[in-house]
């Protein structure tokens, strides 16, 4: 078979060769970093998979990629195109953009540094010096987040200085609820601990409870009320759900309790007329 004077059964094995050199490659990784991987005991199932995901996702786009050069440098010289020219052409751009390149090591270099550290991985919830989201993707150049809003945000692993997990190994649900002066602080700590304890026992909540909320201190004097605070631990990921309910259930309990959410209040004086 020839296509204008090119051996195309060479080029269409090449190609074929290359398909299933990825597919493969992919599987072996996938099998090799599953069995290499140790376990952390401090690291849930869910968790040790998503770090093994985050592993097979970044090495098998490496070796994807090194094979899909190889793989187009085989396909040029069967066309007839010399590829030592175009490896000096690309190793004298390499110099001149140079200055430009040490960025890039940067970036690959930090990320190497966050994959083998285990930081964070794909399905984490990370903040990056103020850019918070749900990480998408790790790639070895950036990390991809996406926020709330479903905005996409790319980070270069080189521009990053602090990194905040909000869901490794375990989260917590930390709130401050301000109660009136007036209230009977024992009845408080008995509803705040009864209510805890009941979305902890709940079917649809105790799989992302592992400690229940419960009171801990009083945490200051406000202005208008005598602040309290709750403390509890949650599965990674799942301290806003329970933070919401607990709140929700807290404002139902208080209301048939009598307990009283003030609101900032402030009292004037009218001075008299002499």
């Amino acid at each position: 078979m020839i296509i204008y004077g090119v051996n195309g059964v060479k080029i269409i094995g090449i190609i074929i060769v290359a398909y299933l050199a990825k597919r493969f490659s992919k599987v072996f990784i996938e099998k090799a970093i599953r069995t290499a991987v140790t376990t952390d005991h401090f690291l849930s199932k869910e968790a040790e998979k998503k770090r093994e995901d985050t592993l097979i996702r970044i090495f098998s786009g490496g070796i994807g990629i090194v094979i899909l050069v190889i793989a187009l440098m085989m396909v040029l010289q069967e066309i007839g195109i010399a590829i030592g020219p175009i490896l000096a052409a690309a190793g004298i751009a390499g110099l001149a953009f140079g200055f430009g390149g040490q960025y890039l090591i940067r970036d690959i270099i930090s990320g190497l540094f966050i994959i083998l550290e285990n930081q964070y991985r794909v399905g984490d919830v990370a903040c990056f010096d103020g850019t918070c989201g749900l990480v998408e993707d790790i790639s070895l150049r950036m990390t991809t987040l996406r926020d709330l809003d479903g905005t996409v945000h790319h980070v270069p692993h080189g521009e990053i200085k602090k990194v905040s997990n909000l869901s490794k190994y375990f989260a917590r649900v930390n709130l401050n609820i301000g109660v009136a002066y007036s209230s009977d602080l024992e009845k408080v700590i008995e509803v705040v601990n009864r209510v805890g304890n009941e979305l902890a026992e709940d079917s649809q909540w105790k799989d992302s409870i592992i400690k229940p909320p419960q009171f801990l201190r009083v945490d200051d004097f406000a202005d208008s009320a005598i602040i309290i605070k709750i403390l509890g631990e949650t599965k990674p990921i799942k301290q806003w759900d329970v933070a919401g309910e607990l709140r929700k259930r807290l404002k139902i309990a208080f209301d048939k309790e009598g307990i009283e959410i003030p609101f900032p209040q402030r009292v004037t004086r009218q001075a008299k007329d002499s």
